[in-house]
């Protein structure tokens, strides 16, 4: 067998060089193009690409496609990086079909959907992952709803971001009930401050969860609330929303009224009906009482 002499003079193999070459290769072919990887971890940062990048590792756990013109995940794909737990797609064109997209990747603990052209969360678009901490979904202008058991599967979820997106409401319950959450961006949304949002006002004003840039976490509507901050707003809320009564309050009110006057008078006009027969059934029993006095006293 031909051998090459190693640096301490030593002959070696020249099948085991074939061999240490040929997985050094391989390393290097299985690294999508354009990426640069290391041990478990692939960054395809800022390299326009359009789609999914292909030959990624299987075993990959660290994934960063952030500065891309992505504009689709395919659920399939992702599913082939079971044991990914960081996966960071921001600055991309992700847009509002991302339900099941995260099926098979149930280990993610990070995920970040930064500055991309979400439209809505619902419950299906993250409900896979069970084992969720950090989510950031903010700086998606075009995000205007979020369901209210959105993330009712990620329990572990301690940061949350919704900052600079399209929102007005957010039900109080959707992250109320998040039993770990510790930081919740809001600032710089378009909230709406009626008696619908008091209830989430009330509960940021008494939760021990940090709210980041706090000073821009204000009211966009109505207009005379604009730029408030919600802990100023609280109190106004309040005695708008509980102590005045709106246009459908008083109506209801009336009808209420009305049907205890409308109760009330039938009542009366019914007693009244009851007494006179009573009073007729007692004239008609006296008479034939006299009436029998009179036949006995005649006999």
């Amino acid at each position: 067998m031909s051998q090459i002499m190693s640096p301490l003079g030593r002959p070696r193999p020249l099948s085991l060089m074939f061999l240490l070459g040929m997985g050094m290769a391989s390393e290097r072919i299985n690294c999508p193009s354009r990426c640069s990887c290391q041990y478990l971890e692939v960054n395809c940062t800022g390299q326009q690409f359009q789609e999914f990048p292909a030959d990624i590792p299987l075993d990959t756990r660290q994934l960063i496609l952030a500065a891309n013109n992505v504009s689709y995940l395919p659920a399939v794909e992702l599913s082939f990086l079971a044991d990914l737990v960081y996966l960071d797609c921001s600055k991309n064109l992700l847009g509002d079909d991302l339900d099941f997209t995260f099926i098979g990747v149930a280990k993610l603990v990070y995920l970040d959907l930064s500055f991309n052209n979400l439209t809505h969360v619902t419950f299906s678009t993250f409900s896979h992952l069970l084992s969720l901490v950090v989510l950031k979904i903010s700086d998606n202008p075009n995000l205007v709803a979020i369901e209210k058991d959105a993330f009712a599967n990620n329990t572990w979820l301690r940061h949350l971001d919704v900052s600079r997106t399209g929102l007005t409401f957010l039900d109080t319950s959707t992250v109320r009930d998040l039993p770990n959450l510790r930081f919740l961006g809001l600032s710089d949304n378009l909230w709406h401050c009626n008696c619908s949002f008091l209830d989430f006002i009330t509960w940021m004003t008494e939760s021990n969860i940090h709210f980041p840039d706090a000073d821009n976490i204000t009211c966009y509507t109505p207009e005379g609330l604009r730029a408030l901050r919600m802990q100023a707003v609280e109190a106004q809320l309040h005695f708008a929303c509980l102590t005045q009564l709106h246009k459908t309050d008083y109506i209801f009110l009336c009808l209420v009224g009305f049907c205890i006057f409308l109760f009330g008078t039938i009542t009366a006009w019914l007693a009244g009906i009851c007494a006179v027969i009573y009073k007729i059934h007692a004239s008609k029993g006296e008479e034939e009482e006299e009436e029998e006095e009179e036949e006995e006293t005649a006999t």
